[in-house]
């Protein structure tokens, strides 16, 4: 398969945004949710030590299970910090945007008190789809929450990979919960935590309580309302959504 046409082009693009905002002394976040995992008695890779032995189940039956683990990230590209925020519902547009609100309200309007925008680095799938109205009628209310003006860029199609948490935030979380058995979610986020301890990067997790929905559309006069600016220059993959007022 060959590259994209204007894969090259988007990652000049990210390269001056990112220069632009550090430059500023704006943030700049990186996000995307880790691999999902089955919390109960499963077997995970690796291997981790223990003083009694753990039963773990034959199969990862999802009925055996008490759930999904979803780990939304955040990775702060200047300060070298990341923030896991775990839910069991589903992996929704309105969980990524309430997990960048916990962000801003617990780390980022603290580091960041002047800051009048934001720029978000992300995939183009998933919870942040390039191409889905619902993720951006979600980033409109999260722009209104935070008062602030929320710059999108997606990397292009398969090169997630280059998206900073997927290099400097996930190999830390795996690495620590290696072998380790999510009986519970507590537990999850007591060894995620412990990320922190061997890197330096500064992990945080909470839990972020709520049941989101899946297959929701946006309303009906979204489009005709909305306050989203796309850019002149690859308008699918760069834009802004600006508060009211």
């Amino acid at each position: 398969m060959g590259a994209h046409p204007d894969r090259n082009a988007q990652f000049e693009n990210i390269a001056r945004l990112k220069a632009d905002y550090r430059a500023a002394g704006d943030p700049v976040i990186s996000i995307d949710t880790k691999k999902k995992e089955l919390i109960g008695d499963f077997a995970r890779e690796g291997h981790t030590h223990t003083q009694a032995i753990v039963e773990t189940l034959d199969h990862d039956f999802p009925s055996a299970s008490q759930g999904k683990l979803i780990p939304h990230g955040i990775y702060d590209v200047a300060r070298n910090e990341g923030a896991i925020h775990l839910n069991t519902s589903h992996d929704t547009s309105e969980l990524c945007c309430d997990s960048i609100a916990l962000w801003w309200q617990r780390q980022g309007c603290h580091h960041y008190p002047k800051a009048l925008r934001l720029l978000v680095l992300c995939d183009g799938g998933g919870s942040n789809a390039a191409n889905r109205h619902v993720f951006k009628e979600a980033l409109q209310t999260l722009a209104e929450l935070l008062g602030l003006e929320i710059r999108i860029a997606h990397y292009p199609p398969y090169c997630s990979k280059h998206n900073p948490i997927e290099h400097r935030l996930f190999p830390h979380i795996t690495r620590a919960c290696q072998g380790v058995v999510f009986h519970t979610l507590e537990i999850a986020k007591q060894f995620m935590e412990k990320a922190t301890i061997t890197t330096g990067v500064k992990v945080t997790v909470d839990i972020l309580a709520g049941i989101y929905e899946t297959g929701k559309k946006c309303a009906t006069d979204f489009i005709k309302n909305r306050r989203i600016v796309f850019d002149d220059f690859l308008p699918r993959w760069n834009y802004r959504t600006l508060p009211h007022g």
